[in-house]
């Protein structure tokens, strides 16, 4: 995949180019991206969203040199464009909006109940293997907040040897997600217990930032996959999935054939945790409601 900051040469003399915030998309031009967007992520992205578009399509338009939006739509929806700017062009388009701790009664119900559930399965199991899935991670707050309630629950518990995998169309989002630093003050949602055990604060007391523990950010692993993707290229079965807001970008024929797909690596008896704003009524899903936007697979 070639750089993101490579200039783009196209196949003819290249004209003055007129400054870019002068540049408007036209509606024609918002259809065409609005279809490729759709298509190669599954994204829906209605008129209302056009000034939006425009905005941020401008980034990659400034990195590339590309005068017009529709040299740049050419450029993306052509062979190369689609191996070198297509992920680009969708990290600019993804929203990655995630806070640590969100949903504190999806927490509350994942420590009291969800967990000693799935462990009461496991019997006298001497430290069972507990696998969870953070599908649609973004930066990897969800991700790393689940490592931490996991690493909690062991301590006063039950002793569990899990893994957290955090997944996400952005690369840019992930990127972030590895490093695990943030802003300090995006560690206000999480309870102060928390904050003292497992984050680091920077050493230059200027810059307000925070790093997730070594030993959380050990636990979490994180890689590109796109909900649109027939196969996901793994085979593992997770105990708990959690894929909140994130149907929400999706028509209701996607979203029956995504969720289907991801309680495909849901264990029977594993627990998927949605939005409170998504709604799974009427979808043939091997699945029963437990509590809001809490389900578990039954068959």
């Amino acid at each position: 995949m070639g750089s993101k900051d490579a200039s783009y040469k196209g196949g003819a003399a290249q004209q003055p180019m007129e400054p870019l915030t002068s540049v408007t998309m036209s509606d024609s031009d918002f259809s065409l991206f609005s279809r490729l967007i759709e298509n190669s992520c599954g994204i829906k992205m209605p008129v209302a969203k056009k000034t939006m578009l425009e905005a941020r399509l401008r980034k990659r338009m400034r990195v590339l040199n590309i005068g017009s939006f529709r040299e740049y739509w050419n450029y993306v929806d052509s062979h190369r464009g689609k191996q070198d700017e297509l992920v680009h062009m969708i990290d600019v388009v993804t929203t990655n909006k995630t806070d640590f701790f969100r949903e504190p009664d999806h927490i509350e119900y994942l420590y009291n109940r969800a967990l000693p559930d799935i462990l009461n399965g496991r019997g006298s199991e001497e430290s069972p293997r507990i696998r969870i899935w953070s599908a649609g991670c973004s930066t990897g707050k969800e991700a790393y907040t689940l490592a931490m309630i996991l690493t909690e629950y062991s301590l006063n518990e039950r002793r569990l040897d899990f893994s957290v995998l955090g997944t996400d169309i952005s690369t840019k989002a992930l990127e972030k997600a590895v490093r695990g630093i943030y802003n300090r003050e995006k560690a206000d949602t999480i309870p102060l217990a928390y904050r003292k055990r497992y984050l680091l604060k920077s050493r230059d007391k200027d810059k307000r930032l925070i790093r997730v523990a070594p030993e959380i950010r050990a636990r979490v692993n994180f890689g590109r996959l796109n909900f649109l993707d027939e196969n996901y290229g793994f085979n593992t079965s997770f105990d708990i999935i959690f894929c909140r807001n994130v149907m929400i970008y999706f028509d209701r024929e996607k979203q029956e054939k995504i969720l289907g797909r991801i309680c495909g690596h849901l264990v029977t008896g594993g627990y998927l945790f949605t939005g409170h704003s998504e709604t799974l009524h009427g979808m043939k899903l091997p699945i029963t409601p437990m509590a809001p936007s809490v389900y578990r697979k039954e068959t």
